[in-house]
């Protein structure tokens, strides 16, 4: 069973989040009718948007990294990124406060740039400098493999894989492959900034510095060298970006409508039944809601290509403890995006994936700041904040509110977390500032967007859950039963998820080559 070569004719998608929205975008531009089904009140999925006294925050991503991705998948659609968002460079990138000790560190502002970082680290530890500019070339090589061979790749056959030219790098690229990121960063760098600076995309991907591969410092090709962007208006305008050009080729959108269901005859999809009755039928379903439930509640047991039992050895993202704060006046003790680094960071990670998983405390944690760079997101002389805290996937922690009336333990978390802040980042008043409070917790991951353990991700980047050991694009056992988004191929945020969508797309067109589809030709 599969999702093969196939006419265009009708398709539902479940789920209207990123990858919903881009699979029915695509589909439509190559002849479906299309129907998105979204049982939230509005589409965006983890990439939501939430508003209250004029603060609007963007309730998941933050950091819009590949670019080329986005730009590639505006192409496809006849469009670019430029037409479609107001993109901004941010200067600097990141500013990183470190845990403060006897003699506390000041902050560092890292800047995009190969010149730029690489003197960075050589202000700190002499002679890291050369040594990084080796690390990003080997990053960028890690990347331009990963976008040509794996990322864009069905692996519907080996043939990709066998590629001569692939084969004669596997010296270089065996390694990459059995070694943690922390251990690769280690051997080269001995200052604990520099080693953090290097390590913490792991969270990204989902995953520890001491577990995903070390293949993943290919991230740091992208905020080191390339630099990061960030969209006028938030992430939200991503998502309507999208939408629109969705609905401009016809796609209907249904929000309010959770599927309960997906229906087959004879192991093939026909349509999907919503959970107040009513059935849409169609010739391809393709379900971008979270695997695990696609798999457990929305199909019949027999039917299940990734049943209970695979799961039970498999590693979910993080969970996520959010913060949605406003304060009054400006903090310009932080950057739009700002990392706290704790000094024991094993400890940390330990304690979010560990046989004795808890909170962290204190936490290794991110700030995104983006009333520094966007006046739409805040009240003029008001910051709106975005606080990610990495925590166990695990419901059971509890759920969160709006002005403290989460769940007691959460609530008493993001206390100790809104001191953190202000004590490491020197904001004596933050609390007292603060006049729009909402947390968001596993519980409410698991909830509200049916997630995996309550994960904030998807599955994790290790070894055994990357490329070609990730859960494919399509039900082995269902045929026309298409699958989208941070737990399929290729993986997490927002650039994997449009990826995702693709791969659906090169299935139908029974394109099975590793890199993207040509873009058609410019007018």
């Amino acid at each position: 069973m599969s999702v093969s070569a196939q006419q265009p004719g009708t398709a539902v998608v479940v789920g209207g989040g990123i990858a919903g929205l881009a699979t029915a975008a695509l589909l439509a531009e190559e002849g479906w009718t299309v129907t998105v089904c979204e049982a939230r009140d509005d589409v965006g999925g983890r990439a939501g948007s939430w508003e209250q006294d004029g603060f609007r925050f963007d309730t998941g991503p933050s950091w819009y990294l590949m670019p080329e991705v986005f730009d590639h998948f505006f192409r496809l659609l006849g469009t670019t990124s430029a037409d479609e968002l107001d993109l901004v460079p941010l200067d600097p990138a990141y500013r990183v406060y470190t845990e403060p000790g006897a003699d506390p560190a000041p902050p560092v502002d890292v800047r995009s740039g190969r010149e730029e970082s690489t003197a960075l680290f050589e202000s700190i530890e002499p002679g890291a400098g050369k040594r990084l500019a080796a690390y990003l070339d080997s990053a960028a090589d890690a990347y331009d493999l990963a976008v040509t061979r794996f990322l864009y790749d069905t692996y519907e056959t080996t043939a990709g894989l066998r590629d001569p030219a692939l084969l004669r790098r596997v010296p270089q690229l065996a390694p990459l492959l059995t070694r943690t990121l922390a251990s690769h960063v280690d051997k080269r760098f001995t200052d604990q900034r520099l080693r953090q600076i290097l390590g913490y995309p792991a969270v990204f991907l989902g995953g520890s510095p001491y577990g995903v591969p070390s293949l993943y410092h290919l991230m740091s090709h992208l905020d080191l060298d390339e630099g990061v962007l960030y969209p006028r208006g938030g992430f939200t305008e991503v998502i309507r970006a999208i939408e629109r050009l969705a609905r401009a080729r016809g796609v209907t959108i249904r929000t309010e409508a959770p599927v309960a269901e997906i229906l087959t005859t004879d192991a093939v999809a026909t349509g999907i039944r919503l959970a107040g009755g009513e059935t849409i039928d169609a010739d391809l379903v393709v379900s971008t809601a979270d695997l695990h439930h696609t798999e457990t509640v929305l199909l019949p047991e027999h039917l299940r290509t990734y049943p209970e039992k695979w799961w039970a050895s498999r590693t979910p993202s993080p969970g996520a403890l959010l913060l949605l704060l406003g304060v009054e006046g400006e903090l310009p003790q932080l950057a739009h995006h700002t990392l706290l680094f704790t000094e024991d960071w094993r400890a940390n990670f330990e304690d979010i994936f560990g046989a004795s998983p808890r909170i962290p405390t204190p936490a290794s944690l991110y700030v995104c700041r983006p009333s520094a760079t966007d006046d739409t997101v805040a009240p003029d002389g008001n910051e709106n904040l975005f606080v990610l805290v990495p925590v166990p996937a695990e419901p059971a922690l509890g759920h969160g509110g709006t002005d403290g009336d989460g769940d007691a333990a959460i609530e008493a978390a993001a206390d100790r977390v809104i001191d953190q802040i202000a004590a490491w980042c020197d904001i004596p008043d933050l609390k007292d500032r603060i006049v729009v409070r909402r947390t968001i917790a596993p519980g409410d991951f698991a909830t509200d967007l049916n997630a995996w353990r309550g994960n904030a991700l998807g599955l994790a980047h290790t070894l055994g859950q990357s490329a070609m050991f990730r859960p494919r694009n399509a039900s082995r056992k269902v045929d026309r039963l298409a699958y989208a988004g941070t737990s399929a191929l290729p993986g997490i945020g927002l650039p994997m998820c449009l990826i995702s969508a693709e791969l659906v797309v090169k299935r139908l067109r029974g394109d099975r080559s590793p890199g993207p589809i040509a873009e058609p030709a410019k007018v």
